[in-house]
């Protein structure tokens, strides 16, 4: 799902009015959460959603099983996209890694990172797509919060994986956050691929510039300046290409420390996910 034309909207809530403090607890974090989506930065954005179903957890114990089972089935689908989410992440930070590697190395091997973000763009709108599918709509009052809960959660994970995907700077979700901490990990992904791709542009022009050179040595008729003008040309664009591995790999160690708190966050949340399933699990058996 393109995010440069598409408008991020959360659901309104409207939970109905509940005897059962547990539920009302649950709604605030919903309502303080779904409020400061946009604003807030992806990592606060996973505690808050953490301590969300820690709440669910209290709240659980004082239902029984009626109406659950639609629910039982949608928590595999919370959990299939969070591990999704894990998956990408790991994949970007392996992909970092990989290419700081190759720069140190000077091997430029940068087909291999372009590959990379190609797969993990395409698995992070397949995902988006499949969140789209499983939006669900569900009046009934014992599930009602619950049902908000997964709302809230699939408006997290698609916020995050809109980022992953570094969309546009005239996107919503850019413009949105221009000032936010998210902004950084937008930054740090579009400027890595940037300069790769100028450095690609690059290579080709110092090629070029190589091939102008050798047949200005083999053809001794030409003028001396534009042999001097040609090897000028490479000397700019090769020094240029070291100061542009610098940048990238600055770009690089603050992309890995952005991720990893990723990680982090979502490994969280993933456990607090099982935990909710193993919930639903135990009071549909009894």
């Amino acid at each position: 799902m393109s995010t440069s034309n598409k408008t991020f909207h959360a659901r309104s809530i409207s939970l109905p009015t509940r005897s059962n403090p547990l539920a009302t607890a649950v709604e605030e974090q919903l309502f303080k959460l779904r409020s400061s989506v946009l604003t807030s930065s992806i990592s606060n954005n996973l505690v808050a959603l953490k301590d969300l179903y820690e709440g669910v957890e209290d709240f659980l114990s004082t239902e029984d099983g009626k109406c659950l089972d639609a629910v039982l089935d949608r928590s595999v689908v919370l959990l299939d996209v969070c591990g999704t989410i894990k998956d990408v992440s790991s994949q970007m930070k392996q992909s970092s890694q990989d290419l700081q590697s190759s720069i140190r190395r000077q091997s430029n091997e940068f087909d291999a990172y372009m590959t990379s973000r190609k797969k993990v763009c395409k698995a992070i709108q397949k995902c988006l797509s499949d969140i789209k599918k499983n939006t669900n709509k569900n009046n009934d009052l014992v599930t009602n919060v619950l049902t908000e809960v997964e709302a809230t959660t699939l408006a997290v994970f698609e916020f995050i994986l809109s980022f992953l995907s570094a969309p546009k700077q005239r996107s919503l979700v850019s413009k949105l956050t221009t000032k936010s901490a998210n902004q950084q990990v937008v930054n740090e992904v579009t400027k890595i691929d940037v300069a790769l791709k100028s450095k690609v542009i690059e290579a080709k022009e110092v090629q070029k510039s190589l091939a102008a050179l050798e047949m200005n040595l083999q053809d001794r008729c030409r003028f001396e300046i534009q042999v001097v003008n040609e090897v000028t040309k490479i000397d700019v664009a090769l020094k240029s290409k070291v100061i542009e591995a610098k940048e990238v790999q600055k770009s690089l160690a603050a992309l890995e420390m952005n991720l990893q708190e990723l990680e982090d966050g979502l490994e969280s949340v993933f456990r607090c996910l099982i935990k909710n399933r193993v919930s639903l699990l135990n009071i549909l058996n009894q």
